[in-house]
């Protein structure tokens, strides 16, 4: 018996499902549309847009509002940090000056405590000025003529308790005058030794940072004099008054077969940070000593 083959369903078999398909569809659309649930409707549309529009619009121009705000925040905080900083400038500053006022204070109480001790007549003046060259230097003070300031008087100062012969005066103007110092190799100064009594003649090397050299004392007397003893001014040759300290014995250089030796002392005025020094008037009376009556 011969084999049957299966051949395809009909052509108007599947055109009937592709027409049935379509009146489907046709038929739930027409459903769909006449339904209250569903209204197209081109005016809602239309302003959905525009409503989203404008809330991108809103939120660009919050966005840009805030990014200016935050500029002018920014701005405004700089400039507040700015006076701070200012402010604390100042305030150290101040802070400074006090600190400055109150070294300034104890050391202007420091040169009372010698005009409450000095028997001679003293005229304040500061420092304005130094020259120093090769081998000669001299210290500007701002008194002169007008506050009674002569040609030879001796210059003190005073410094951490103690009062040293700081110089003295060999040119004078009417507001201003001119110190010659210790260290100043044109300075010579009539000494002796505090403790043991021997003098000698107190000479400057040129420099405030090389000491002064003490010469003419006996050899033979090397055994009394000790590191540290103070030497100070005698009172011969009427330029200086006595017993104004000078310096302290720093060492003792001799050689054996010279009869004097040389005594190098420290001195006990620091020139560095001098800067306020006393000129005596030794022509006046000392203070507490009334002068003999005609």
């Amino acid at each position: 018996m011969p084999k049957t083959t299966e051949k395809n369903p009909p052509l108007s078999f599947n055109m009937s499902s592709v027409m049935f398909g379509a009146l489907v569809i046709v038929s739930f659309l027409s459903l769909f549309f006449s339904t209250n649930s569903f209204v197209f409707n081109f005016k809602d549309i239309g302003l959905s847009l525009f409503l989203g529009a404008r809330n991108g619009i809103h939120a660009a121009a919050s966005m840009v509002s805030g990014t200016v705000a935050a500029i002018q925040e920014l701005a405004a905080l700089r400039e507040e940090y700015a006076e701070l900083v200012a402010r604390v400038a100042r305030y150290e500053q101040i802070e400074r000056n006090a600190a400055d006022i109150v070294m300034e204070n104890r050391r202007l109480r420091e040169q009372l405590g010698f005009l409450d001790t000095t028997t001679y007549k003293s005229i304040p003046a500061q420092i304005v000025g130094r020259d120093p060259d090769n081998l000669f230097s001299v210290i500007a003070i701002n008194r002169g003529e007008v506050h009674g300031v002569a040609v030879g008087m001796p210059v003190i100062a005073y410094q951490n308790g103690m009062e040293g012969l700081a110089g003295k005066v060999i040119q004078t103007a009417k507001f201003e005058s001119l110190v010659i110092p210790l260290y100043d190799v044109r300075s010579f100064v009539a000494a002796r030794l505090a403790a043991s009594r021997y003098e000698g003649i107190v000479e400057g090397q040129g420099s405030q940072d090389a000491p002064l050299v003490m010469r003419f004392i006996q050899q033979r007397v090397i055994s009394e004099i000790n590191t540290g003893d103070i030497v100070v001014s005698s009172g011969l040759g009427d330029v200086y008054p006595p017993e104004i300290s000078i310096g302290r014995v720093a060492n003792v250089n001799y050689q054996e077969y010279e009869i004097s030796m040389e005594i190098i002392l420290e001195p006990v005025v620091d020139y560095s940070r001098l800067e306020y020094v006393f000129v005596l008037d030794k022509e006046s009376a000392p203070t507490g000593v009334e002068e003999d009556a005609p």
